[in-house]
C-alpha cells in the first residue's frame, strides 16, 4: 500500500474514533459519525482526502461482509413465523414504494435505468439505526417494533435482485435498444440463480464438512481464516461470473446459516465487517459536495419531505389494510420513513452515466439527511402517534381493560414479567404447587403459543403501570421479573414501588453489573445467574467431597443473604474466547402443533404418531381450552387439539410433519 493511502487511512481512523466517541456520548448511531467524517474530510470540504478511489476499493468490502452477515442471519423458519410482517407488510411496502418511486422518476424525465435505481434506493430503510434505536427504547418487541423488524427483513432480502441488476443498467450504449438490455438482465438473473444453486449445494457438500474438520483442530486462527476465505472466495466466484461480490457473500452466508458454527462465525467476522463498513460510510460521505449543497438545497428539502411522508403513508396504509390499529400502523411507518445503508450500496455500484452529477447529489443528500432525522422520528414515534391518531391511547386502554376482565377472578396470585425460558419454568413450578399466575410478555409469538396452550399470558410491556395493574398487581402476592433487560427491570421496579411498597419483587439478572442498582430500586430478592451457577456447581463439588448437606445449604444461604458479596471478589483476567467452543449443543425448546382438519394423526393414539426414541416429549395437550399436562400415550387425538411438544428444533419439525402429514420423522 502506498504511503499516501496509509496516511489517508490513519487520518480517517483517527477522526472516526473522535466522532464515534462524541456521538456515543449523546446516544446517536455510529453510522452518522462515519458519514459526518466523510463529509468533512472529503475533497468537497476540508480536503484531507483528495482522491477517494483507493479508500473506496477497500471500503466496498464492508458491504461484502454486511451481505455475508445478512445471509448468515437468514432463517426460513423465522420468515415463516413472521410471514405476516415479512412477506405481507414487507413485500407490499417494497413493491408499492418501488412502483411509486419509479413511476415518479419516469415522469420527471429520468431514464428507465435511472428510475429503477432510484426505486431501489428509496425502497430500503436503515436497518442498523432503526434496530439500535428501537432496542434502546425497549420497543423492539412491541407491535410496531415487530412490524418494523419484519419489513426491514424483507427489504434486506429485496436488495439482492437490485444488486444483481443495477450494475448491468447503463453499461450498453443507447443504440443497443431495450431488447438487448432485457436480454442482458435476463442472463444476469439466470446467472444469479445458477450461482445460488451452486453455492447452496456447494455449501452443503463442501463448506459444512470443511468447517466440521476445522473445528476439530481447535484452532481459532484457522477457523477465522476459513471464514474469511469463504466470504471472499464466494464473492470472487460470483464476480468472475459477471455478478457482484455482494451476491456471492450473501449466498455463502445462507450456506452456513443452518450450521452449528453460525454464532462462532458471526463473532469472528463482525470486527472485519464493522471496520470496513465504517470506511464505506466514510467514502459515501465524501461523495457529498457540501460546497454545492446550497444550490440544490431546496430540492433536497422537497425530496426529503416527500420521502418521509410517502414512506410513512405507504406503510400506514399497508398496516391498516392488514388489520393493524391506526396508531400501530403510523408508528411503524414513522420508524421506517428514511433511506438506508443499502441505498448507498446501490448508488455506489450504479453506472455514473445514469444520473447527472446534480441529480446524484440530490439523491445522496436526501438519503443522508433522512438518516440524520431517523433518531428523532424513532424517539418520538409514540408521541406523534398519540397526537395524530386520537383513538390510539384509547386502544391501549381497551387492551388493558381486556386483560383486567380476563384476570378479574384471580387473587393472591403471582405476576410474572417475561415469559421466556426462565419465566416459563417459574410458572411451571408455581402451577405444580397450585399457585395461580398471570404473565406479561412482549414477544407476540410467545404470547400466541402460550394462549394456544391455554396459559394466561398477555401481550404487554412491564414498564407500563396500566398493564401491570390490569394483570392484577394490586391483588397479587408477588411480582417476578425474569427478562434480561436490566434497564427495563429497574424501571419496572421503580414504577411498582411508586404504588405498592410492600409486594415482594423477585428479580432475575444475568450478571452483577446492575445488581446494586436493582436492589436500590426496591427489589426484594435478586437472583444473579452467573453466581447461582457458581453456587450450584460448588454445591455439587462439596457434596462429591462428602461435605454434609446441611453445611452446604447453610453456606449457600449465607452467601445469598449477603447479595453474593463473597463471590464478587474475583480476578478478571484476559477473557479470551474459548478456542474449544466451536460446537454448541442445539437448544431444546417448546413448540405448539395444532391438529388442523385433515391432519393424518387425528383419530390415532398419541403414542403411535410420535418418535419412539424420546427425541420429542409431549409436554401438554390443550383440548377445547382444557389443558392437560403430560397426556397418556393411549389418548386418542382429535381435530383442533393443540399439542405442546418439547425437543430440539430439528426433531420438532420432523414431529410436526409426522403429526400433520403422517410422514415418518
Amino acid at each position: 500500500m502506498q504511503a499516501d493511502t496509509t496516511g489517508i487511512l490513519l487520518t480517517l481512523l483517527l477522526i472516526s474514533v473522535v466522532a464515534v466517541v462524541a456521538l456515543r456520548r449523546i446516544n446517536l448511531p455510529a453510522i452518522l459519525g462515519y458519514l459526518a467524517v466523510g463529509v468533512l474530510a472529503g475533497p468537497h470540504a476540508l480536503g484531507l482526502v483528495k482522491d477517494i478511489h483507493d479508500i473506496h476499493l477497500i471500503a466496498e468490502f464492508g458491504v461484502v461482509f454486511l451481505l455475508f452477515m445478512l445471509g448468515l442471519e437468514f432463517s426460513l423458519p423465522r420468515l415463516v413465523a413472521m410471514r405476516r410482517a415479512v412477506v405481507g407488510m414487507g413485500g407490499a411496502q417494497v413493491l408499492l414504494t418501488a412502483i411509486i418511486t419509479g413511476s415518479a422518476a419516469l415522469m420527471m424525465g429520468f431514464s428507465p435505468a435511472a428510475a429503477f435505481t432510484l426505486a431501489g434506493v428509496m425502497t430500503v430503510s436503515s436497518t442498523a439505526i432503526v434496530i439500535r434505536q428501537l432496542g434502546e427504547q425497549l420497543e423492539i418487541n412491541s407491535r410496531h417494533g415487530n412490524n418494523a423488524v419484519g419489513i426491514l427483513l424483507f427489504q434486506d432480502l429485496a436488495v439482492i435482485p437490485f444488486l444483481i441488476i443495477i450494475p448491468v443498467l447503463g453499461v450498453q450504449g443507447a443504440a443497443d435498444g431495450a431488447g438487448n438490455l432485457t436480454l442482458e438482465i435476463t442472463l444476469t438473473l439466470a446467472a444469479g440463480v445458477l450461482a445460488a444453486i451452486l453455492l447452496f449445494f456447494g455449501g452443503r457438500w463442501v463448506l459444512r464438512p470443511l468447517f466440521r474438520e476445522i473445528a476439530k483442530s481447535r484452532s481459532a486462527e484457522l477457523f477465522t481464516l476459513a471464514v474469511l476465505l469463504t466470504v471472499l472466495g464466494a464473492g470472487w466466484l460470483t464476480n468472475t461470473a459477471g455478478l457482484s461480490w455482494e451476491l456471492g457473500a450473501f449466498l455463502a452466508g445462507i450456506a452456513l446459516s443452518e450450521t452449528q458454527y453460525k454464532h462462532q462465525i458471526e463473532a469472528d467476522i463482525r470486527p472485519f465487517r464493522d471496520v470496513l463498513l465504517g470506511l464505506f460510510f466514510i467514502t459515501i460521505g465524501m461523495m457529498l459536495n457540501v460546497g454545492g449543497l446550497a444550490e440544490i438545497f431546496h430540492w433536497v428539502l422537497i425530496f426529503l419531505a416527500i420521502l418521509i411522508l410517502a414512506k410513512t403513508l405507504i406503510i400506514f396504509l399497508i398496516g391498516r389494510a392488514m388489520g393493524e390499529a391506526p396508531g400501530v400502523a403510523l408508528r411503524t411507518g414513522l420508524v421506517l420513513a428514511q433511506g438506508g445503508e443499502f441505498g448507498f450500496a446501490m448508488l455506489s455500484i450504479a453506472n455514473p452515466d445514469l444520473m447527472s452529477s446534480s441529480e446524484r447529489q440530490i439523491v445522496l443528500a436526501t438519503v443522508i439527511f433522512s438518516m440524520v432525522l431517523t433518531p428523532i422520528l424513532v424517539k418520538y414515534n409514540g408521541l406523534l402517534a398519540k397526537r395524530l391518531v386520537p383513538g390510539y391511547a384509547r386502544g391501549r386502554r381497551e387492551h388493558a381493560v381486556e386483560i383486567r376482565q380476563d384476570t378479574s377472578d384471580l387473587t393472591n396470585h403471582v405476576v410474572v414479567c417475561g415469559f421466556g425460558r426462565v419465566g416459563q419454568n417459574v410458572a411451571r413450578l408455581l402451577g405444580s404447587e397450585g399457585i395461580d399466575y398471570t404473565a406479561i410478555e412482549v414477544d407476540p409469538d410467545i404470547v400466541h403459543q402460550a394462549n394456544e396452550a391455554g396459559l394466561r399470558v398477555y401481550f404487554g410491556n412491564s414498564t407500563h403501570l396500566d398493564i401491570l395493574q390490569s394483570a392484577g398487581l394490586d391483588r397479587a402476592r408477588a411480582l417476578v421479573l425474569t427478562h434480561l433487560d436490566d434497564a427495563s427491570t429497574i424501571k419496572t421496579i421503580e414504577i411498582v414501588r411508586g404504588v405498592n411498597r410492600d409486594i415482594p419483587i423477585i428479580v432475575r439478572t444475568r450478571t452483577d453489573e446492575f445488581l446494586d442498582r436493582i436492589h436500590e430500586a426496591g427489589a426484594t430478592e435478586v437472583v444473579a445467574s452467573v453466581y447461582e451457577m457458581s453456587l450450584a456447581l460448588g454445591g455439587h463439588v462439596l457434596r462429591t467431597l462428602r461435605v454434609p448437606g446441611t453445611k452446604i445449604l447453610r453456606q449457600i444461604e449465607e452467601i445469598r443473604s449477603e447479595d453474593y458479596a463473597p463471590l464478587r471478589h474475583t480476578f478478571h483476567g484476559d477473557r479470551a474466547r474459548d478456542e474449544n467452543d466451536f460446537a454448541p449443543l442445539a437448544p431444546r425448546t417448546l413448540k405448539n402443533v395444532t391438529l388442523v382438519p385433515g391432519a393424518k394423526s387425528v383419530g390415532r393414539r398419541l403414542g403411535d404418531v410420535l418418535p419412539r426414541d424420546g427425541s420429542v416429549v409431549v409436554d401438554a395437550l390443550n383440548r377445547h381450552g382444557i389443558r392437560g399436562e403430560s397426556p397418556n400415550a393411549d389418548m386418542m387425538l382429535q381435530e383442533d387439539d393443540v399439542l405442546t411438544l418439547y425437543g430440539a428444533p430439528e426433531a420438532l419439525d420432523a414431529a410436526e410433519e409426522q403429526l400433520l402429514a403422517g410422514r415418518p420423522g
